[in-house]
């Protein structure tokens, strides 16, 4: 267990809500009823555990209503085991399509399955299906309510979101000192983006420390990494080194305390010899040409940041005319054409959503079938423990299915034997239940097989309130949760989506996104007058959603039963890095963009139409296996260095850049290790 992971008020929180549910219920009900809206209160409590950046008062209706929505329904359905089961292969369907919204909204949608295959099991009328339905919603409202009236570190999840990104810019600031090449992952960046996007009413309410930094953290890994570089930075070894080495040291102790002062809501404390670092030597600047402009930037940055982190940490209405100075995210009525919009996207036989929908409903119909028709009772566990385990990756699915079955049978044993041997009453079985619930809430990050073991034990006392065999539970748990996962094993083996097909797809995504990202800074370049920061801004955003679209391919491809087609992990590994060094070429570039009043560049303006006619033939070959023919941007790059010499910071970006293109034509040429037959340039 990671103790920085654990959020034990939160748990408790959540648990408190499932207790009041159940209590209640159970005191001024049945024990049916009290079963019945424990769902209720357990989905939506765990919905509010998930990584979202919309309010978790917001998530937890939203869960109600869908909760309630599926259990009437699927009560109006129950008596006619056909009509229940075309039900449920609609529903399924629509619920496996749900993860082209989002995972938050996929998990949701799957909640509201494992709910309606649960809850109709209890027998009741019409009038008893609405009085369910009601209850399971009412769960969710005492989670939404619970969240309002005891907060617990309003805006946690952005301040941590951009924090970690600063912290990770401190990181590579670090990094950078030792090893001007060192790789940045900006996950977090996107990460602090995604966390900055606001509702009207999110924007109202925001906390000004959360304004400010993000926009400072985009710009100053550019320079950070411009000031360590040996080509367009301080040379490899001297005075200018040492000095570059102190201001990167700095640049880290300082983004390191605004990282902890946006963390935690306090002001940021610097110490002497920080601020003594960032400050022009008495002799004079020690840097010189390119490295002692982004010296001078890099000190502007950093106090751009520490003054906007030191303002009020305060709720406030932003100052007139700037209402819309943030990025937009569309309230829950307005992301209803979208999540439309994404649906008509992904309803297609080549979205790997698309076939998960398909695969999950044929699994949950099949579990169903099989689950009724054996003597075990409680049948719904294996349609229940397909739709839970089953993702639209089989990395994610098979990982899951493996950990939902150990932890199952952990969970069911403990639970089995402490209703065995004490034989608890209704209202210690809701007690050992909600201990269960606030024990997943606060080990949920620890892993699924132990989410998985406390859901299970969670299960058997719950079904101990209405009075369950509790033998009949631990085996008829244990057998239908593996048939479940053989189930969901063997529909990827029969109607498999597998990543490592089309990993030559992304990589060719990744090129044209770098390259659109390359061609924006080089037009800036050659056309300073015209140049749109707006324009370089989104073909970075791109770039970087292209690459962390690879990363997360190649991550799955490693965990797929199939062999390489058409690109070998050596291959594999040669094009990521000649990718990742091309892009921090250009993002090298990005640090000098010229003034509009600058004279503008023929050369590079060139340079750029020669790698525009190239990048279409180029990422096509990265698919068909052919070769790249970077011949035109050669050409023009030595006409380049023919009219200046090598000393712009332009030129030599390009260089930079060309040089990590050859080194992607010869990781993915044919033969060996992806060696290149072709004389590269002396």
């Amino acid at each position: 267990m990671e103790r920085t992971k654990l959020t034990p008020v939160v748990a408790l929180r959540g648990a408190a809500g499932v207790a009041i549910v159940v209590g209640l219920t159970l005191w001024l009900g049945t024990p049916t009823l009290a079963v019945s809206s424990a769902f209720g209160a357990f989905a939506a409590g765990l919905a509010t555990f998930q990584r979202s950046w919309r309010p978790r008062p917001v998530l937890a209706l939203a869960v109600a209503v869908g909760l309630g929505i599926s259990t009437f329904l699927g009560y109006m359905a129950a008596a006619d085991h056909v009509l229940f089961a075309t039900l449920l292969a609609v529903w399924t369907l629509f619920a496996g399509m749900a993860w082209a919204v989002g995972p938050v909204s996929g998990l949701v949608a799957t909640q509201t399955i494992a709910v309606m295959l649960v809850t109709v099991t209890l027998p009741t009328s019409v009038l008893g299906a609405l009085e369910h339905a009601g209850l399971i919603a009412v769960g969710g409202l005492v989670q939404a309510a619970l969240i309002v009236l005891l907060p617990v570190r309003p805006w946690g999840i952005q301040r941590d979101a951009l924090a970690d990104a600063l912290a990770a810019e401190a990181d590579y600031a670090r990094r950078l000192r030792h090893d001007p090449m060192a790789r940045f992952d900006p996950q977090p960046l996107m990460d602090a983006r995604e966390a900055a996007e606001l509702t009207p009413r999110q924007a109202r309410n925001r906390p000004r420390q959360l304004g400010g930094p993000r926009g400072v953290a985009e710009r100053i890994r550019p320079v950070l990494a411009s000031i360590a570089d040996p080509v367009l930075g301080a040379p490899a070894e001297g005075p200018e080194r040492d000095r570059a080495r102190d201001l990167l040291a700095a640049a880290g102790a300082v983004l390191d305390a605004v990282a902890r002062a946006i963390r935690w809501g306090k002001p940021v404390r610097l110490s002497p010899e920080t601020v003594a670092t960032l400050q022009v030597p008495a002799s004079g600047p020690m840097l010189k040409g390119p490295a002692r402009r982004s010296a001078y930037r890099l000190i502007a940055l950093l106090g751009d940041a520490v003054d906007a982190t030191d303002e009020p940490v305060r709720s406030t209405r932003p100052p007139a005319g700037e209402e819309h100075r943030h990025l937009l995210r569309p309230s829950v009525p307005r992301l209803v054409p979208l999540a439309l919009r994404a649906l008509r996207r992904e309803a297609r036989w080549s979205s790997p959503v698309g076939r998960h929908a398909v695969r999950v409903t044929a699994v949950v119909l099949v579990g169903y079938v099989l689950g009724t028709a054996l003597p075990l009772g409680h049948g719904y566990w294996a349609p229940m423990t397909s739709v839970m385990v089953m993702r639209p990756d089989f990395g994610q699915t098979y990982s899951r299915g493996i950990a939902r079955f150990a932890g199952t049978v952990v969970g069911v044993l403990i639970g089995g034997a402490l209703v065995a041997l004490a034989h608890p009453g209704p209202w210690v079985n809701a007690g050992l239940a909600v201990l269960c619930i606030a024990l997943m809430y606060l080990l949920m990050n620890t892993g699924y097989s132990v989410a998985s073991a406390c859901i299970a034990a969670y299960v058997v006392f719950l079904l101990g309130i209405a009075g369950g065999d509790w033998s009949q539970t631990v085996q008829a748990r244990v057998a239908l949760t593996l048939l479940g996962g053989l189930l969901a094993m063997a529909a990827y083996a029969l109607f498999p989506t597998w990543e490592t097909p089309r990993l030559r797809d992304r990589l060719a995504d990744w090129l044209t996104a770098n390259g659109r990202y390359s061609l924006a800074v080089l037009h800036a370049f050659g056309n300073p007058a015209e140049r749109r920061p707006r324009r370089v801004r989104e073909a970075l955003l791109d770039s970087r959603a292209a690459r962390t679209a690879w990363d997360e391919a190649a991550a799955r491809a490693l965990t797929e039963p199939v062999r390489h087609r058409g690109i070998s992990r050596t291959k594999e590994r040669a094009a990521e890095a000649a990718l990742a060094t091309m892009g921090r070429a250009t993002m090298l570039m990005e640090a000098h963009l010229p003034d509009r009043d600058a004279e503008p560049s023929k050369g590079a303006e060139s340079f750029a139409e020669a790698l525009k006619a190239a990048l279409p033939a180029a990422a096509e070959a990265v698919r068909e296996r052919g070769h790249l023919d970077w011949t035109g941007p050669r050409a023009a790059l030595a006409a380049w260095q023919a009219e200046v010499g090598d000393e712009g910071v332009a030129v030599r970006g390009a260089d930079l850049l060309l040089d990590a293109l050859d080194e992607l034509a010869e990781g993915l040429s044919p033969g060996p290790g992806g060696r290149n037959r072709a004389a590269r340039r002396p």
